[in-house]
């Protein structure tokens, strides 16, 4: 199990640095507290890291990557419009940005895993649950004599989710960091429009992908 969660951590975690949805925590940490930020983001992550390891392809043959990212991409325009109009022209007081009815939490819970669901990174856990081995020969001399993990145990499939999730968690702790040194510098009314822009652009860039993409 041990070795299952560190080959994970380390792949999942590379895999996930530089990644598109890390702009939109960036966004979210400008807006809203690091540690909702953070809790949203972990309550995404190991639900996302959990469907890969138990359903894996299968569940991407039932729910098409395209409608996914269609959604995905309507909905954070949508919020970033929202976003938009509740910043207002910098009247309002500092200490009262507007929070989203879901909450901070549930509204970053809820963008982070449509960002995430079908990602390199969900890829990347359904590759190491399928073959721990092959995974473990990707590390190379990093990983010298470490045993492959079973395939087949079930603490290889704990293992991988655990450490899959920290490891995505750890990655996006760094973007959440960035957002929030960003919001303490930043009036409250340019927060706002500064978050609204990272939504539409990344709900553009989504749209995009669902096409561009194939």
């Amino acid at each position: 199990m041990l070795s299952a969660a560190l080959i994970a951590f380390v792949l999942v975690a590379l895999a996930e640095l530089g990644d598109k949805s890390q702009l939109l925590l960036v966004g979210f940490a400008a807006r809203y507290r690091p540690v909702k930020v953070l809790a949203g983001a972990a309550i995404a992550v190991f639900a996302l890291q959990l469907v890969a390891v138990i359903f894996g392809r299968a569940v991407g043959a039932l729910v098409p990557v395209r409608f996914v990212a269609v959604v995905a991409g309507l909905l954070f325009i949508g919020f970033g419009v929202v976003t938009w109009r509740e910043s207002g022209d910098g009247s309002v007081d500092e200490g009262a940005r507007p929070v989203a009815r879901l909450g901070p939490v549930l509204t970053v819970a809820a963008a982070f895993f449509l960002a995430e669901f079908g990602d390199k990174t969900q890829l990347v856990t359904v590759s190491i649950a399928a073959d721990p081995a092959a995974a473990l020969r990707t590390l190379g001399s990093l990983a010298p004599g470490v045993v492959p993990p079973d395939a087949g145990a079930v603490t290889t499939a704990v293992g991988v989710w655990l450490g899959s999730a920290l490891g995505m968690l750890a990655a996006d702790a760094v973007a959440i960091v960035v957002g929030a040194m960003v919001g303490t510098r930043l009036p409250a009314h340019l927060i706002g429009r500064f978050s609204a822009v990272v939504f539409v652009l990344f709900g553009l860039v989504t749209l995009a992908s669902a096409f561009v993409g194939g």
